[in-house]
């Protein structure tokens, strides 16, 4: 029987394989996409990239500027996670199971999270750009909404993982819903509730550039400029700055996760 199952699970495999491997040629021969010269063009691209695409003195000049769009990303990325983050803990008491009010709401906190979840902030940023343009808000509410989704389905993952046993004790002592909630439920899950908060941010801060692009804003914007303007040293200055901001930003992250966990 041991056997029976590993061999259906190998052959399952080679299908699952199989299947992808046309896929894959099938795309190539759609799209006439030439692997031979994707490859030779490898060690080009690199050439390229180390003979053109470095900060030189006159890009150091935009620095002030650079920044100035950096800050403006950051500040955006966090207010929208954090705000979102409000919304999606208020959605989640209502949608998770150790706290709903009732299956109706529960369900309806359930089914707005995941609608938002599975729209790309990308997406939200194109959606939105009909009603605001490009501006500054239209990138906030892209990132608002992205995070607002993911959080509430995390935070309702949360809450049913971490608060379902005292709950139900909290219940049987005859505990009032609002007790419930303020005095066991949040507390226990404030540490997981930051974590995912503090990922989520991670995330929009790389998001935020690409939603830069889109809506005319932030750093975003100053790459999507210079590039075009075929400015490269700028260009890749701001790549630089993205790098260091994500890696530093990332090392806090992990450091207030290691903390609080």
């Amino acid at each position: 029987m041991r056997v029976d199952f590993f061999a259906r699970k190998r052959m399952n495999s080679l299908i699952y394989l199989g299947l992808l491997s046309l896929v894959t040629l099938a795309a190539i021969a759609i799209t006439e996409y030439d692997v031979a010269k994707g490859f030779t063009s490898i060690p080009k691209a690199i050439f390229w990239g180390v003979t053109n695409f470095y900060p030189n003195a006159e890009s150091l000049e935009k620095l002030p500027d650079i920044l100035v769009k950096l800050r403006e990303t950051l500040l955006v990325s966090i207010a929208a996670t954090t705000i979102g983050a409000v919304f999606a803990l208020l959605f989640a008491i209502f949608g998770a199971n150790a706290t709903r009010f009732n299956a109706f709401l529960g369900g309806i906190s359930r089914g707005i999270a995941t609608v938002f979840r599975n729209i790309d902030v990308a997406a939200w940023a194109m959606i939105l750009l009909f009603s605001f343009g490009q501006n500054v808000m239209t990138g906030y509410f892209a990132l608002f909404f992205g995070s607002f989704g993911f959080l509430t389905r995390a935070f309702i993952d949360t809450i049913d993982e971490v608060s379902g046993g005292p709950v139900e004790a909290l219940r049987a002592t005859g505990a009032g819903y609002f007790h419930i909630v303020f005095q066991s439920v949040i507390p226990s899950v404030i540490p997981q509730m930051i974590s995912w908060v503090l990922f989520t941010i991670e995330s929009n801060i790389r998001h935020a550039t690409l939603v830069g692009i889109l809506t005319g804003s932030g750093i975003g914007f100053a790459f999507n400029l210079y590039y075009k303007s075929m400015n490269y040293s700028a260009a890749s200055l701001v790549v630089i700055l993205i790098v260091i901001t994500i890696i530093f930003i990332e090392k806090i992250s992990n450091y207030i996760r290691r903390t609080i966990l």
